[in-house]
């Protein structure tokens, strides 16, 4: 995808794809910390329950922004050509502006997640969430991850 997109002049990179628990425990007791816990949870997972542990999904940035994770990232060049474009690759953007009551997660145009082509070409023309995709389908056993312990990467 990003090669694709290089090809029409576009720079996108992914900053971060897989994490461990412990890097996502981490993660996450610092937004608690610097956030509170109510606004933590709208902006990072819970260690066990990120998608960036099943190695599924990617954050994506661009030198349009100094190669930062913001919301800022939807309205670049990269960040258009990513909204339109990824499905292709079978990726969707997971966290679409103004559906944090479905997705319980804040807009997030730079967090795609691996679906396939098919789910992601559906979602995309649908115009709908991956929990909406999911309920429709009447998809069953969709953990995101196991959890882990503590000790568990």
């Amino acid at each position: 995808m990003c090669e694709a997109a290089s090809a029409e002049g576009i720079d996108i990179v992914s900053t971060t794809a897989y994490r461990s628990y412990a890097f996502q425990k981490d993660l996450y007791e610092y937004y608690v910390s610097t956030k509170g816990q109510e606004e933590a949870d709208k902006v990072s997972a819970k260690p066990g329950s990120s998608e960036h542990q099943t190695g599924l999904c990617a954050d994506l940035s661009t030198s349009e922004i100094d190669y930062v994770n913001g919301s800022a990232f939807g309205d670049t060049a990269a960040g258009r050509w990513v909204a339109e474009h990824c499905h292709e690759y079978g990726f969707i953007v997971r966290y679409p502006d103004g559906l944090e009551g479905i997705t319980g997660y804040t807009y997030e145009p730079w967090h795609v997640r691996y679906v396939g082509t098919v789910a992601a070409g559906e979602i995309h023309n649908e115009n709908i969430t991956l929990e909406e995709y999911i309920e429709e389908n009447n998809i069953q056993n969709v953990d995101i991850v196991e959890p882990q312990s503590e000790g568990g990467e």
